[in-house]
């Protein structure tokens, strides 16, 4: 058997799942279907697999730090750790994978996974991926399809063709479908021969490439150049920005597997979702005797087949049924769970109006740690910060704001300007506008700071960095 090199996807938007998922922390790197990421169930579903190597990732560069923190955290090992420079679907980011695996090892198989799935067999999904290694070896491009169970509208659908010869519940593929309208989705379901397209895929990097040559060879040009002109960077390979720019943004399915004669299907009833909606999440939660799935602080009076989640606050719900509500520290969410898939409307709403309850909640994470905003108002901001043991902020700078530090637990070793000083609880300074200053934790245990921002501008963006440990610009 050929060793399989696991790639997983971490990109993806999550949209609907707003409010929980934002742009800065998308829904695959939630704790959403148990006390671990998405990210890092995908991760360590992975562990006993079959002549498996450590994975490679694939993430936009915006979330490299929030990739590899999670990753450490599960105790996963890596073996690559891939940064695009901005999203081009799923065909160009397999490319970089099967490019770089395929200089490795000639004969390597790339087992394809998204980073937001849910699979409740794991045995019986690494038994699917055993039979699928057995199609690859032989040339075939192989997709896994879920035994439907519903008509459901939100997947597409692959039809399957004849059995492929001495691999049990295999077939080659016959069409990829776009998600059907309902009666369409029933009839596929009737019909028992159309799975749902799960978008996870096995097979050689060689013929995965030879394909991709034939078909779409503007997308190797590009990714062949940003392998090439790409640079490392800490634990990073980072893509050249201009070739990956160059490369035109396609699905693998489109640009391969719909075009491709040795496209291959392996049935696998695993407990698969992928957690595309609330409704979806709804589906795979525990419920009560009444079909309600609870998370959180949440008290319910005659209600029924509801999701209803509370992050900060107490949530009542008296005399209803069938809906989603999510509360976070900046938005809830009320929709029926019919209307689930419309969520991402909402989001093209905040987006529109120049909103930022899309973007990011109240605690954004850096590789150091978090802030999160406490107040805000004309003229001013606080926030409170949590830095990491043996970590520190650039040494900045900010031209239109001034920063009062107050250490409310743990010790903080203070640059500012040329003096260095510690400060323990209770304890602070103050930093001026345009003074050089740098907040680092000197203990073992997580430093809190409250941090007064003042000025014309607060903005983000207002900073200038000179040192920092992650070579952020």
């Amino acid at each position: 058997m050929r060793t399989i090199h696991p790639v997983i996807l971490c990109g993806g938007s999550g949209t609907r799942l707003w409010p929980l998922s934002r742009a800065l922390l998308p829904k695959q790197f939630l704790p959403l279907a148990g006390t671990r990421s998405m990210l890092q169930e995908t991760a360590l579903r992975l562990a006993g697999l079959r002549d498996a190597t450590a994975p490679i990732l694939i993430s936009h560069v915006d979330h490299r730090f929030l990739v590899a923190e999670q990753l450490r955290e599960a105790g996963g090992a890596l073996a690559l750790h891939l940064l695009e420079p901005e999203g081009r679907n799923t065909a160009p980011a397999i490319a970089a994978a099967a490019v770089w695996v395929a200089a490795q090892d000639t004969d390597a198989l790339l087992l394809v996974l998204p980073s937001d799935h849910a699979i409740r067999d794991v045995p019986g999904f690494h038994q699917a991926i055993g039979r699928a290694a057995t199609l690859a070896t032989n040339g075939r491009l192989v997709t896994f399809g879920i035994v439907p169970t519903s008509p459901n509208t939100g997947y597409g659908y692959i039809r399957r063709g004849t059995p492929e010869a001495a691999t049990p519940q295999a077939y080659a593929v016959t069409e990829f479908v776009e998600k059907p309208d309902e009666a369409r989705a029933r009839m596929f379901l009737e019909r028992g021969d159309y799975y749902w397209n799960s978008g996870m895929f096995l097979f050689s990097a060689r013929r995965y490439l030879e394909e991709l040559r034939r078909f779409r060879p503007e997308i190797i040009t590009s990714v062949e150049a940003a392998i090439l002109n790409g640079t490392r960077d800490l634990d990073f390979l980072r893509l050249d920005e201009g070739a990956f720019a160059r490369c035109p943004a396609e699905s693998v399915d489109y640009a391969v597997m719909e075009r491709t004669r040795d496209a291959s299907v392996v049935a696998a009833d695993i407990g698969w979702s992928d957690v595309g909606s609330w409704s979806a999440l709804w589906e795979l939660e525990p419920k009560d005797a009444q079909g309600n799935s609870v998370r959180g602080d949440v008290y319910l009076d005659q209600a029924s087949g509801c999701y209803v989640r509370a992050e900060d606050r107490l949530v009542a719900a008296v005399g209803v049924r069938d809906l989603v509500i999510v509360e976070t520290d900046d938005a809830v969410l009320v929709a029926h769970k019919d209307r689930a898939q419309d969520v991402k409307q909402a989001v093209e709403h905040l987006k529109a109006s120049k909103r930022d309850e899309h973007i990011s909640h109240r605690r954004v994470y850096r590789p150091w740690g978090y802030y999160e905003t406490l107040d805000e108002g004309i003229g001013f901001q606080v926030k409170r910060l949590m830095v990491k043991p043996a970590s520190r902020i650039s040494l900045q700078r900010h031209r239109r704001r001034a920063e009062h530090w107050v250490v409310v637990s743990g010790r903080a070793k203070v640059t500012r300007g040329n003096e260095v000083m510690t400060l323990g609880a209770n304890e602070s300074t103050y930093i001026p506008i345009g003074e050089k200053h740098r907040l680092e934790n000197v203990g073992a245990d997580p430093l809190f700071v409250i941090e007064v921002q003042s000025g014309d501008y607060l903005g983000e963006d207002d900073i200038e960095r000179f040192d920092d440990d992650y070579r952020r610009t």
